[in-house]
């Protein structure tokens, strides 16, 4: 088959670069566009990933993101017309499967947020959604995804690509230029995608958070904004120890060299642990039932009052407990694979 794959944000590059082998090795071609946002081109470029850069972000506003989705189905419609392509793949590029419902392509799209408005567009577009086992299953009934269309994969989708993760021994000295020394306890931290239809809130918390943090002995905080609008909004504050590199950092590595993870997200709260790290989410929207379960598991803890604000641990972890799920990445492609049907 000719797959092609839509990374439309950036968490989506280190997990298609880890599905792509699985697809090659059976002899399967692949096409790559990608959308202009939050460093997803740069990252891919990084992954040695070269794709068609095809559209951008639209904004904050829901008009703004309605009008992009519109003009990026359009322009990739136009990309796609005539290459052949027999199933297109993506982690909800509403879109890719908008572009491709148009063409008559089969779609596969893949979701872990049961709570995202848009799920309404691609999963009753798309030809196949698959979400991991934990995902309720009214929410798919909701959304409208029949039964026929739904598969269900065990873990979550970053034991994909850090099941079998080992840290780079040079990366160090990546933290040491940024002015990290390896002695010093390294936070990691992500503030709240206020622009995402699923996050359309302030969250005082994480402002209280990162001052907590900063006032903490033997800390540095490595920030990582979402957008120049908040690295300005963030660099304006003025914490003594807090770092926001300008160029990407191998996110892997630099979550598995933190003590302690924290982001008002999803993607690098799991990322962290899937790898063993001590993560907090301060996470003010509707949980996800893969992120209740991890707090089950006590990989993940909750901050949502002051009180849990200053209780929280900043100490240089003892060591890490990786999840090791590597069954969960050929599984998956098995379940995308099987998609001519």
């Amino acid at each position: 088959m000719r797959i092609w794959i839509d990374l439309a944000n950036s968490p989506h590059v280190p997990f298609f670069h880890a599905l792509i082998p699985e697809f090659t090795s059976r002899g399967h071609q692949v096409e790559l566009t990608a959308r202009d946002f939050a460093q997803t081109v740069e990252l891919a470029a990084n992954a040695g990933m070269l794709p068609h850069v095809i559209g951008g972000h639209g904004g904050g506003s829901i008009t703004g993101k309605a009008g992009n989705l519109v003009g990026r189905a359009a322009a990739l419609r136009k990309w796609a017309r005539g290459r052949g392509i027999d199933l297109a793949v993506s982690h909800n590029s509403y879109a890719q499967i908008a572009a491709a419902a148009v063409l008559g392509i089969k779609s596969v799209t893949m979701m872990d947020y049961e709570h995202q408005p848009a799920n309404h567009l691609a999963f009753r577009l798309a030809s196949r959604v698959i979400v991991p086992r934990a995902f309720p299953a009214a929410e798919l009934r909701k959304y409208g995804a029949s039964l026929r269309k739904v598969k269900r994969y065990d873990g979550i989708k970053e034991d994909v690509y850090l099941s079998d993760f080992e840290p780079d021994p040079t990366f160090p000295a990546t933290l040491l230029k940024l002015g990290v020394a390896e002695q010093e306890v390294l936070v990691v931290a992500r503030p709240p995608a206020r622009e995402a239809l699923y996050h359309r809130f302030e969250n005082e918390l994480f402002a209280e958070l990162l001052a907590h943090l900063d006032s903490q002995p033997n800390v540095k905080i490595i920030l990582l904004p979402r957008s120049d609008a908040q690295r300005d909004e963030l660099g304006s504050r003025k914490l003594q120890n807090m770092i926001m590199p300008r160029e990407a950092l191998d996110g892997s590595n630099l979550i598995a060299a933190a003590d302690l993870v924290i982001s008002a997200g999803g993607t690098m709260n799991r990322e962290a642990a899937v790898l063993g790290v001590p993560a907090a989410s301060v996470y003010a929207g509707k949980w996800a039932a893969i992120d209740e379960e991890l707090v089950q598991e006590g990989r993940l803890q909750k901050i949502d009052s002051d009180a849990r604000v200053k209780q929280i641990a900043v100490q240089k972890k003892s060591s890490r407990d990786p999840r090791h799920s590597t069954r969960v990445k050929v599984q998956l492609a098995g379940l995308i694979l099987d998609q001519i049907f």
